[in-house]
């Protein structure tokens, strides 16, 4: 399996980092080259923007957010992305530019074209080759962050809100079927780890 990009996705709380590590664990034990990274975040760049994106003391309109999250966007494609998939590695990321169209888009209401000419333009274009979408309903998922520990400034905003959010999310799988993979992420670790896998192998099988 080799220069592949696969994102994941989802709602606060839905789980996303735990199923990318063990699929990351998986890669691991089986000897793929591969690379690991977050958005927003990954590069030195990202991480200052990342602080700034999430601190809950601060206010942030729509467009300056949105135009941070493709700032941090950009610099992860051209450091990180490009050069990882270029060496034939396989690219996991937590979150990449579905969540701007879902946050920022559906969320904060955002024009959907000015989105997506942004984000050509931060990413050349990139697109991932495989999305995992781990969908759960926006109270569940808020209820699951707060055990973690202080709401970051996103998980603060209302309940309305994440609910636009994860309708986005879905609308844009509905759009992509070919790309995503919706998974309930009620489900047990384990069988969703199970079911990542499986779209992940069903994903090379088709493109060899």
């Amino acid at each position: 399996m080799t220069g592949l990009f696969v994102t994941f996705e989802g709602p606060e709380g839905a789980g996303k980092s735990t199923q990318l590590a063990r699929l990351v664990e998986r890669l691991s034990a089986q000897g793929t080259a591969h690379t690991v990274t977050r958005e927003p975040g990954g590069t030195p760049l990202g991480t200052r923007v990342r602080d700034v994106l999430l601190d809950p003391a601060l206010t942030i309109d729509p467009l300056p957010e949105f135009l941070l999250y493709s700032a941090s966007r950009a610099q992860l494609v051209a450091n990180v992305i490009r050069p990882a998939l270029d060496r034939g590695d396989v690219v996991v990321c937590d979150r990449y530019a579905d969540s701007s169209r879902a946050y920022q888009g559906a969320g904060r209401g955002l024009d959907g074209a000015l989105l997506d000419h942004i984000t050509a333009a931060a990413t050349g274009g990139l697109t991932p080759d495989l999305t995992v979408l781990l969908d759960l309903d926006p109270e569940v998922g808020l209820e699951r962050a707060a055990r973690r520990g202080q709401p970051d400034r996103l998980e603060r905003a209302d309940l309305a809100f994440h609910r636009r959010v994860r309708q986005g999310f879905l609308h844009l799988a509905q759009r992509d079927p070919d790309r995503f993979v919706v998974l309930d992420a009620t489900l047990g670790p384990d069988e969703l780890e199970a079911r990542v896998w499986s779209a992940l192998q069903d994903r090379v099988a088709a493109s060899a």
